[in-house]
Parts: structure tokens; sequence; C-alpha cells
């Protein structure tokens, strides 16, 4: 077992750190259909850095490790018991060298336990074959494509596209339909798995399951695979592309599986995942616990054609073409003059300290003061992974996290406290749009994922309050320079997400006639 609990530590730290080589090439094949003097090329661009950087650093691709879910299939009179306890030491070690940020909150109290460990975390699911192997697979899959996971119940009347009824073409609106709903909050360009029929519980299973297939398999039933082809197509021409900022590349793959289902019920279960798609394998040798095989090609085979130059030579350098905008250097504290300048498409530049806050922060400051000053200040939705040793607090993954959790919250936080930008992904609604207009605020879209990127744009950390909160809820003082972030809503009214959601919402209803007979 102590090999066993081994071979777990090491492909958590694969997962992690390695994005696998169809994957890989799946972004590469975005890269090249996207124009890369746009915001979606940029955005493209420092996708494919970040998974370099994080390969060589082995430090987590994205700040949110998710949910580890393992699927076990071991041969008869394997002691299960015993395996489920190596993962958890494996999990407990991974945390503790920052390969895992700590995830598992307490659902009532919201406390986080520090290890990723608690009822219900992480997830395990064993079964039985008749191989004489054990194989193990692990995907991560982050809160913010998880939040963007949709199901629905036929027949059903769909946004733009009318009746889905009980047949193919019912399921195709579907899927349309969730690739329109997630935008860009799910991280896009993302891969979808699709679980037609079952209950409601074992179709989202269905679903997630199809995430374990290769990107560049073919489906063996014949009219799935005319599906999953039909949907790759089309899914591309709604407009939403990579992190929600418009062009030719929203999804990167797609792959749907049925099962049988009662005759009153008729599911399809989506299951959305980022670009940072992060699922590993392997087999083990049951008699010593050591690996035998990796069943998904290592990244390490597949280069990203980026350099640790590319994507921050793009951004310091000059604005996106489509964004017909500017690069401005802001140094924090920032003035209210300072941001009514900008406008939608500007790149801002950060130098100076800005301050982590999530959903427990945002909470918070509703009804008290906050630890410090922070008129003129820079809000990051951020959970980030960190280390601390002798010398103090290290950033090792520092992307953004989805915005929208903190709409109810943020346009009043940002009044009360004369905060000026807010940096995050995903964009927010118009309650938000509304302070910033109001009170002279901008909201700055970092790329999402890019945990690597901004991790190395973070020189220090200055301090952090609410650590009672945990890790990734804390609120952490960062001082940063070099801190690239796209302006999408602006002091004006404007808001590239609300653009590009009413253009999306025009070209779904071009697909609302039947396709398939």
């Amino acid at each position: 077992m102590k090999l066993f609990e081994e071979s777990m530590y090491r492909l958590i730290v694969e997962t992690s750190t390695n994005l696998p080589g169809d994957v890989r090439r799946a972004v590469n094949r975005g890269r090249a259909s996207e124009d890369a003097a746009t915001r979606a090329g940029l955005a493209l661009a420092t996708i494919a850095q970040n998974i370099e950087m994080a390969e060589q650093e082995v430090s987590p691709i994205c700040q949110d490790t998710g949910m580890p879910t393992f699927i076990v299939h071991t041969p008869v009179g394997a002691n299960q018991i015993e395996m489920k306890k190596a993962i958890y030491s494996a999990v407990v070690r991974a945390t503790k060298d920052g390969k895992l940020r700590p995830n598992s909150v307490d659902s009532l109290t919201g406390a986080n336990s520090g290890d990723n460990l608690g009822p219900g975390t992480p997830v395990i699911h064993f079964e039985q074959w008749e191989q004489d192997k054990v194989d193990v697979r692990l995907i991560l899959k982050g809160g913010g494509c998880e939040n963007k996971n949709i199901q629905y119940s036929l027949p059903a009347e769909l946004e733009g596209l009318g009746k889905a009824g009980r047949d193919l073409d019912g399921i195709r609106k579907c899927i349309m339909h969730a690739v329109y709903q997630a935008q860009g909050q799910g991280c896009s360009a993302g891969f979808i798995g699709v679980g037609i029929g079952g209950d409601r519980t074992t179709g989202y299973e269905l679903a997630k399951h199809q995430l374990f297939r290769h990107v560049e398999d073919v489906n063996p039933n014949e009219d799935l695979a005319k599906l999953e082809d039909y949907i790759l197509d089309n899914a591309n021409k709604l407009g939403i592309g990579t992190m929600g900022f418009g062009g030719e590349v929203t999804l990167l793959g797609c792959k749907v599986g049925a099962m049988n289902r009662l005759p009153a019920s008729f599911f399809v279960s989506v299951a959305y995942n980022c670009w940072a798609f992060r699922r590993q394998g392997v087999l083990i040798e049951p008699e010593t616990g050591e690996i035998t095989d990796w069943l998904y090609e290592a990244g390490s085979e597949v280069r990203m054609n980026a350099n640790s130059e590319t994507a921050a030579s793009q951004v310091e350098e000059s604005a996106p073409s489509d964004s017909k905008g500017r690069e401005v250097v802001l140094q924090t504290p920032i003035s209210e003059e300072q941001i009514r300048s900008l406008r939608v498409g500007d790149v801002v530049v950060i130098r100076g300290e800005m301050h982590t806050g999530r959903d427990a922060l945002h909470k918070y400051l509703m009804d008290h003061d906050a630890p410090i000053d922070l008129n003129g200040s820079v809000i990051y939705h951020c959970g980030p992974v960190m280390m601390q040793d002798e010398e103090g607090w290290h950033v090792k993954a520092a992307g953004p996290t989805t915005s929208i959790r903190e709409e109810p919250y943020q346009g009043d936080i940002l009044k009360k406290f004369g905060i000026r930008a807010v940096i995050g992904k995903g964009g927010m609604g118009p309650k938000t749009l509304q302070a910033l207009q109001e009170h002279g605020g901008v909201y700055l879209n970092a790329i999402g994922g890019a945990a690597q990127y901004y991790a190395r744009c973070i020189k220090k950390v200055n301090g952090v309050d609410f650590m009672e909160f945990g890790i990734p809820e804390a609120m952490w003082h960062l001082e940063v320079d070099g801190f690239a972030a796209i302006v999408t809503m602006d002091s004006h009214g404007n808001s590239l997400h609300a653009d590009v959601s009413k253009d999306s919402a025009e070209k779904l209803a071009m697909f609302k006639e039947p396709v398939f007979s």
C-alpha cells in the first residue's frame, strides 16, 4: 500500500500540473483557428504559455484544483478500504505540497478542512472488473466550470431554440443551449460531456464519464458520432469565443453517451469543462502498487508553441486589434479620473498592491469595515494556492475565479469602500455595471485558468487577513507588477459581456430548425 499511495500522489501531481497531449493538441487547433491579434487570440496565447509554465514549474495549471474525483477499477479481491486510505493520504500530501488547493469546505459552517478531506471529499468510485490490473482515473474539475453544468428534462421550451422534443433534434438543441448559457463563465474555450437518459443522478454521472474519453476518439454509435461533430462545428458559430471575448473558438471537444431511462423521464445532462481539462489515469500492478502505464499521452510530448515572452510581450506592446483600445499602466491607488478615462477594450497593466476577495470576504464586507483602507484599490476575485516557509508566504498559483457569484454584493462594496477596479473572469451583471457607472469603476477580465502566468506577476505577499475563512477565501494583500487584464465593463455603461451575450443569442436562433430526421 505504501507504493500504491506514492502512485496516487504521482497521479495527482501529473493531473494538476501537466495537461495531457490530446488536450494540448485541441488547444493548438483552437489557436490556429483564431486571429492572434484579437482579444481571444491574446487569451489563447496566454493559455498556451500558462500550460508550459505549469509543466516547467510542476505547479497547478489552475489555482482551482476542483473536487478530486477518482474512478477506480479493481480486480476481484482487492482491498478497497486500504486503497481508499492510501488515496486520502496522497490527497493530504499533495495539498500540503501545493499541488492541490484546500477546497473541502463544510457546507453548513463554511469552515475549510485545510487538507481536502471531509464528508464527500475527495470523490472515489470503486468498481470491480475481471482484469488483473488496477485502473485509476482522476479528474480535477474546477468550480467555475462545474457551476455551468446543466440538466434538461425533455420536452422543454428553450430560449432562442423553441421546443426541444424527445428525439435527437431535441438533444441537439439542449447541447447548443448548454454552450450558449455558459458564455465565458466556464473558462471557454471548453469541453463538454453529455449524458442522455438515466435518472437525474446517473445522467450527470454519465456526462462526467464522457470527459474521460480521449479528445480525438470516434463514438462507436454512428448517430452520436454525427451529433458530436455537429455540436463541435456549430457551437463555434455562436461567436462566444475564448473567455467570452467573442471569436471563432468556443468549444474544443464534445463527447456524448447514452443509457436507458424510465418511460416517463428523458434527461439530457451536460458536464462543462474548462480549457484546463485536467484528467489523467494509470494502470497499476496490484501486487506492488507501482504504475505500469499512463492512460493518456504525456503533455510533454506536445509543445504549445509558446515561450515565456509570447503572451507578456503581446500585452505590454499593444492592445488587441479587435478591442479598438490601448494599453494603460495604472499604479495603485487609482483615481476616479484615471478610471473614467478607460473604455471597454483597453488593456490595463496593474502595478502596486491589490487585494484578493471571494465569496466569504464579500459577504463579510457588506456588514463590516475592511481591515485596511480600500479607497482607490483593486479587488482580485482569486483564491490562490499558497505555500509558507521560514521566509513567509509564497504564491504558487493565482488565476481569477468566476465573478458573477459576487453580483449580489459587488456594487454596494465598490461604493462603500471606494474600490476602483475589480478583476475576475466571465464578467458581471447589471447591478455591478450600474455601480461602475455611478461610482467610477471598471471590471477587468483576466484569463481564466492562467494561474501560473498571473502568479509570476505577483512579486510579494504583503500580508493576509481573515485566515479563518481558509486560504482560498482569505484576503491576501499582493504586490504586483505587469498584471495585465482587459477592460470588459467600464464606467460609461458599456459591457462586452452583455454585447457578446446578445450577439450569441441572435446566432443561437439560427439552429432552431430540425437537422436530424
